[in-house]
């Protein structure tokens, strides 16, 4: 019921793009990257089974719609589920960008490390995961010895569960979409509760990203997801990563598809949640060069905001 609300406010999201200035409403700076994005390429096969079937999400099409609008440079691109644990896209994927990109697996539970060093050398630098508490020990201590993190994609009713587990784990975590907290009370729910333990750790990061997916109110400020994220910021500014979720391929492409819409107004939200200049180049640069490994773009001043 949630994904079909967040659709639905999408979708409402996208008619008011196409509307909106091409331009962002700040002065995006230098080095800026998406933290979260999918390719579909046909030239791939996807799994028998794939539930969603995107079309148009190449790494071309990528480039024009999201970086040539939101001023980005530097992408981290996420095996979608779509490819089940065949990471050959994704890797395909990371040599196009040439550096400028990283990447996120999904493997198998007893993935050999002779595969994960194969990923590694093409820019992957973490997995994502929905496992079984045994399952995800025994994976995070051979993403240990690759200096890789965790990506946790669960309910939070799961993530309450595995606080005790997740909290011993010995490398990062990374949780997506906002934890995927339930709205409109996230940051008074349980979920809450055991994300600030985690973050408060020090060994967990959140992506400021999929604003639409839980929300209950909707485009175009998604007042009660841009609470939960604005809690997140004024709680751990140093680990927050902003992304897009581009393609949107839980509503653009799964069972009730609607037309795919615009990230610039989500790029213009984040915008919204932070007003300091100097905070929006620690999240949208900063964090992700210290996390992902990427060269440091340099402490550049911002142009004036168009």
């Amino acid at each position: 019921m949630l994904r079909m609300i967040g659709a639905l406010a999408l979708a409402g999201g996208a008619r008011a793009a196409r509307a909106a200035p091409r331009e962002p409403e700040f002065a995006v700076p230098a080095g800026a990257c998406d933290c979260h994005a999918h390719i579909y390429d046909q030239r791939f096969p996807y799994t028998p089974n794939a539930r969603l079937r995107p079309t148009g999400a190449t790494v071309a099409d990528y480039r024009h719609e999201v970086q040539s609008a939101l001023k980005t440079s530097r992408a981290i691109l996420v095996t979608p589920s779509t490819y089940g644990t065949d990471n050959r896209c994704l890797t395909d994927a990371l040599g196009q960008f040439a550096g400028a990109a990283r990447g996120v697996a999904v493997v198998s539970a007893d993935v050999e490390i002779a595969e994960l060093r194969q990923l590694h050398a093409a820019g992957v630098r973490g997995v994502r995961v929905n496992l079984p508490k045994d399952q995800l020990i025994a994976l995070s201590a051979r993403l240990h010895d690759m200096g890789w993190h965790l990506e946790l994609f669960v309910p939070s009713d799961k993530l309450v569960e595995m606080e005790e587990t997740l909290l011993s784990l010995p490398i990062p975590i990374v949780l997506d979409h906002l934890a995927h907290l339930p709205e409109p009370d996230a940051v008074r729910s349980k979920g809450f509760k055991t994300v600030r333990k985690l973050l408060d750790s020090g060994r967990c990061w959140i992506k400021l990203s999929g604003a639409y997916i839980d929300s209950r109110i909707g485009p175009p400020d998604y007042p009660d997801s841009s609470e939960l994220a604005k809690a997140y910021i004024a709680a751990v500014p140093e680990r927050c990563l902003w992304a897009t979720n581009w393609p949107f391929p839980d509503i653009s492409a799964g069972p009730n598809p609607v037309p795919r819409p615009d990230s610039l107004p989500f790029l213009n939200l984040f915008g919204r949640w932070v007003s300091d200049a100097d905070l929006r180049r620690q999240i949208l640069v900063i964090n992700p060069e210290r996390f992902y490994g990427f060269e440091p773009a340099g402490a550049q001043t911002e142009p004036s905001a168009p």
